[in-house]
């Protein structure tokens, strides 16, 4: 057996076997890929020795999430005033650990400072961040989905290509060998 028919037999047993590496019922994840649910919600984070404080942005609403710093558990029943571009908002306890701002307007992009002063019992702090807002570039754009028919319609061409050189390398030698017979 030459080593063009044995290239090509590999070939042809790598293509039949193949198909029994593809995933089997219930294992495959269909022909699209899983679309993203979302995008993330820009948030700032402002800490000090004593507090941690995230705040998370949706429109005008901002939701606020305060910490001890020390053991990362919640505080309750704090006082949070916020200030944003030059107004002031106070912070509205909303459910066991978390507060919420709604601001009059949804925030322009760009970089927007903010400073909270934080009560909680005889503990008083002053944290400051920054929310990076942008605008919503590509948000309507859907991601590019490949299905295995399209890879298996490359992978038969890739073969068909290989075969092809082998058969047209192969009528090369034959043609070498019988000008080098009929020379000799």
């Amino acid at each position: 057996m030459t080593v063009t028919n044995l290239l090509a037999a590999l070939l042809v047993a790598a293509f039949f076997v193949a198909p029994a590496a593809w995933a089997g019922e219930g294992h495959d994840h269909g022909d699209a890929a899983p679309a993203a649910s979302g995008q993330a919600l820009p948030r700032f984070s402002a800490v000090s020795e004593t507090f941690e404080l995230v705040g998370v942005i949706s429109g005008k609403q901002i939701t606020l999430y305060l910490d001890r710093f020390a053991d990362n558990s919640p505080v309750r029943d704090a006082q949070i005033e916020l200030e944003m571009g030059g107004a002031k908002f106070k912070a509205v306890k909303q459910g066991d650990d978390e507060y919420e701002v709604v601001l009059a307007e949804a925030p322009k992009p760009g970089v927007l400072p903010v400073t909270a002063t934080v009560t909680a019992g005889t503990e008083a702090d002053l944290l400051a961040g920054e929310f990076d807002l942008h605008e919503a570039a590509h948000a309507d754009e859907a991601a590019p989905t490949h299905s295995w028919k399209g890879y298996a319609g490359w992978a038969v061409a890739g073969i068909a290509a290989i075969v092809l050189l082998a058969w047209g390398s192969r009528r090369v030698m034959a043609a070498r060998s019988v000008r080098a017979g009929g020379a000799a």
